[in-house]
């Protein structure tokens, strides 16, 4: 984006929450005003839809990517196990061809088998009998050699290849959702660019508005417990990392260092803490084990929106570190900035620490719009 339409979209926090908290919260349908005019809260829900479909192709980005990665270091530890392989099939057809040629030319070990039918010493005759039999199994080896190196090699050229096609078809399939994100947000661009400063400044009052509602009523509610709990030390060390990393821009697709979308930064925070996670959103709500609202402690994953297209890190106190949007920084928002699906944990196993500090906060940690953007379409 260009650097004045980043300062809007920072400017327009364009996913205020106007309805009770929870997934089912929404912004009332678009409202044209007198002369056929949006009012701000239709602005404002159009803005919602058009980036909860960005972030909802970043997703399907992202886990593409993800399946990508994979095919690739597999595609790649295929052609080296190819490799060796058809190092192994060469030797076997040197070996082969060597017996071949003793055969033909008479030098193979064939010639004792014949002296010892002729031989009158049974002593002997019993030497040149084991001569034989090493030869024989010898030269079977030679050949079971060369008719497995050859299977060998053929399987895995037909893996190779086939890696090789899942590859490219997930990477045509990456362009398309990587264009699919772009044209989305150009569409974001397009409608920001055609509003006022004014309407702008006015969203931007509507949007906190329905937070600051949404975040009373939330915690108002009791959703979260009375009690205070302290992380794991895997989930005190993923929760360090996400704060380091407030201020840092929010860029769609990335996993850091200099940017993260947002479950590029939860990945890379537990990936830093010594536990792999899945990529995105959606396969951490679907993968991680659950935990309820009430049992919330600081590094669990909060997940939001009906198709689980964002999520954030639990900070504690009813705050959560999160990559909002594009055009918006790494911060800390309030829980209930937007409707929570609910949590889930990388390390339920793990028991909580003792003698817990929460990491401090730089300043200006909240600063900033605090909405990710749901998908209209709803649950899938």
């Amino acid at each position: 984006m260009s650097g004045r339409l980043v300062r809007w979209v920072c400017a327009a926090a364009v996913a205020g929450v106007l309805a009770a908290p929870g997934p089912a919260g929404a912004l009332p349908e678009p409202d044209p005003g007198p002369g056929g005019e949006q009012s701000v809260a239709g602005l404002l829900t159009r803005l919602q839809e058009l980036y909860g479909e960005a972030e909802e192709a970043t997703e399907t980005y992202n886990a593409t990517e993800e399946k990508l990665k994979e095919r690739r270091a597999e595609a790649r530890a295929l052609t080296e196990r190819l490799a060796a392989a058809r190092g192994s099939l060469y030797g076997s057809r040197i070996a082969a061809g060597r017996l071949a040629r003793q055969q033909y030319q008479g030098r193979s070990d064939i010639s004792p088998y014949v002296r010892l039918l002729l031989a009158r010493d049974p002593l002997h005759a019993l030497d040149q009998g084991h001569v034989v039999l090493r030869a024989a199994r010898e030269r079977k080896a030679t050949v079971d050699r060369l008719t497995g190196a050859e299977r060998r090699a053929d399987v895995l050229a037909t893996r190779a290849r086939a890696a090789l096609d899942a590859q490219l078809r997930l990477a045509e399939e990456r362009k398309k959702e990587r264009d699919a994100v772009r044209s989305r947000l150009g569409d974001v661009e397009e409608l920001l660019a055609s509003l006022t400063p004014e309407q702008l400044a006015d969203m931007s009052r509507l949007e906190e508005t329905g937070a600051t509602a949404s975040q009373r009523a939330f915690m108002a509610s009791g959703a979260l417990g009375s009690a205070a709990r302290a992380p794991s030390r895997a989930g005190d060390a993923a929760l360090s990392y996400a704060v380091r990393q407030i201020g840092k821009p929010y860029v769609w697709g990335a996993e850091g260092p200099d940017s993260f979308d947002c479950s590029g930064l939860t990945s890379q925070a537990w990936a830093h803490a010594g536990r792999k996670i899945p990529r995105t959103s959606q396969e951490q709500w679907a993968k991680l084990p659950r935990v309820p609202l009430s049992r919330l402690r600081p590094g669990d994953l909060v997940v939001y929106f009906r198709r689980a297209t964002h999520v954030a890190l639990y900070l504690g106190g009813g705050k959560v570190v999160q990559a909002p949007r594009p055009g918006a920084r790494v911060k800390v928002s309030p829980i209930a900035a937007n409707p929570v699906l609910g949590a889930v944990r990388p390390d339920p196993e793990d028991k909580p620490m003792s003698g817990y500090r929460p990491p401090p906060l730089p300043r200006g940690a909240m600063s900033g719009g605090d909405a990710g953007y749901d998908s209209p379409e709803g649950a899938s």
